[in-house]
């Protein structure tokens, strides 16, 4: 019976160990963008976080493969770990982006798309650790939350595009910042799409 419920259990503290790798990534992404002279110092960090994040995804799919009876539907698992995993794979495109392209200065929409970002993985990890307590009728205000960044995240995009645009002349410097702030406001959306999975394990199981 023990062994039952450490197979049962198993997927749930995966999860807690992917949203935990998650949450570093962002950290230091955030020191990243408060010290962009040591770029890339930062993004080598991200990249080995991610690489755990892949050897996590890995595990995860094997533990699936073995296990018969699983606590969660088995597409939920799947979808969860794959979206999860989109969620630390964006990221780690954003700080190999910010070197790649040689930013040096973060602007105010950079600022505020890190802040997006920063609220997005507090809410996901907060909803991940409901679920692996069984709460899911308490995640529903952190799915929502990350709905309501998303939109956030949204009208940022257009404003700042618009912004971008509107004032500057260098054309090379238009194509380097409008694809980080589409790369920026796309975290929000992959925020999303794990939110979107939550709401329907709270529908089913509700």
């Amino acid at each position: 019976m023990k062994k039952f419920r450490r197979k049962q259990n198993i997927f749930y503290e995966y999860f807690l160990l992917v949203t935990k790798n998650i949450k570093l990534a962002t950290d230091v992404y955030i020191q990243m963008m408060n010290d962009l002279d040591n770029a890339e110092n930062y993004m080598l960090q991200i990249k080995m976080v991610e690489n755990m994040g892949d050897q996590y995804t890995h595990e995860i799919m094997n533990e699936l493969n073995k296990t018969f009876i699983t606590p969660l539907e088995r597409e939920d698992i799947l979808g969860l770990t794959l979206q999860l995993d989109d969620v630390l794979d964006c990221l780690e495109f954003c700080s190999s982006r910010i070197v790649l392209y040689e930013i040096t200065e973060q602007d105010d929409y950079m600022r505020l798309f890190t802040r997006n970002i920063s609220m997005c993985v507090e809410n996901l990890c907060a909803a991940v650790d409901l679920l692996a307590q069984k709460k899911l009728g308490e995640m529903k205000k952190h799915t929502h939350r990350i709905n309501d960044l998303e939109n956030a995240a949204d009208d940022l995009l257009t404003d700042a595009l618009k912004t971008l645009f509107a004032t500057s002349v260098n054309p090379i410097e238009i194509m380097k910042k409008k694809e980080l702030y589409t790369m920026m406001e796309s975290f929000s959306d992959f925020c999303e799409d794990v939110a979107d999975i939550l709401e329907g394990l709270i529908m089913r199981n509700s």
